[in-house]
């Protein structure tokens, strides 16, 4: 034998789901994207065309569905972690299950001074995110997120002191704009509950430190807002964030007679530099 099958998964992605809840004519909608992914003993589906323990992709598309009508969504990490536990059970071959969850938010119209009862607008575009991963006989692990927060901050950034070779054209600077579209997952402490007060707590210590911080570089506020979710939030037990650093280059106005104090600025979409870096808690020191 020439080939070996050394892992597989599968499941279905992209579930789109939009939840009414009607109170009379006072309606609160959720979003979500939900993807589905299983593994486990499934070999025999490859190599020898056996399906008997496939679980059908539409089959959890359709569990989305029902459990969603049945349900009430809760937080995103309380709907994953129960559809990882339901997968589990509905599939005797399956050792672990894996669900990914966005939801996409939506703000409430106000409409004459006052919210209207069902008109919404959509609010930006983050993405909250919860992936919750089970294997059997264990515990879910939960990562919670934020997907393309986009924040910008006009002073009290800097980049300067790096290594200069016949390449660099890059001028130094204390004074430039500081603009990213963030990514960030941490993963919560084992038996970890109270999802969206964590959420809420780890999302502003993020954006309090991303604001406050004096920054010498991406990686320099890349650590500072990781090390504020660290200290505050004592449920997260480790955090990664991606930045990629949304360019924004002063315009040389020389040529048209006008100088440019540092006020008139072109944002670049690429190229871009791309910043990313795990932080996690320090084991304690034990006597």
């Amino acid at each position: 034998m020439t080939a070996i099958l050394t892992r597989n998964s599968y499941g279905k992605s992209a579930v789109r789901l939009l939840k009414v809840v009607r109170n009379g004519g006072y309606h609160e909608i959720r979003e979500l994207t939900v993807d589905v992914m299983l593994q486990g003993a499934f070999a025999a589906a490859h190599v020898e065309g056996d399906n008997s323990v496939v679980l059908p992709t539409d089959t959890m598309k359709n569990t989305v569905y029902a459990k969603a009508r049945e349900l009430s969504l809760g937080e995103p990490e309380e709907f994953g972690m129960m559809l990882a536990a339901h997968f589990l059970d509905a599939s005797a071959a399956a050792a672990s299950s894996s669900i990914t969850l966005k939801e996409h938010g939506w703000r409430r119209l106000v409409v004459g001074g006052a919210p209207h009862d069902h008109a919404f607008e959509r609010a930006s575009s983050e993405l909250r995110t919860a992936v919750v991963t089970q294997a059997r006989g264990a515990a879910p692990v939960v990562v919670a997120g934020i997907e393309d927060l986009l924040v910008l901050k006009s002073g009290r950034s800097a980049f300067s002191g790096y290594p200069r070779d016949r390449y660099t054209t890059l001028r130094e600077t204390e004074d430039r704009v500081l603009a990213t579209s963030m990514t960030a997952t941490w993963r919560y402490a084992p038996g970890t509950t109270a999802f969206g007060r964590l959420f809420a707590a780890a999302r502003s210590n993020l954006l309090e430190a991303f604001a406050h911080h004096d920054s010498k570089s991406v990686q320099h506020t890349l650590y500072a807002m990781a090390e504020a979710v660290i200290d505050r939030v004592p449920e997260v037990e480790s955090i990664r964030i991606v930045m990629p650093n949304k360019h924004h280059l002063l315009v040389d106005l020389s040529p048209l007679g006008l100088d440019n104090a540092n006020e008139v600025f072109v944002p670049t979409a690429e190229p871009y530099g791309l910043i990313e870096a795990t932080v996690e808690r320090a084991t304690p020191v034990r006597d």
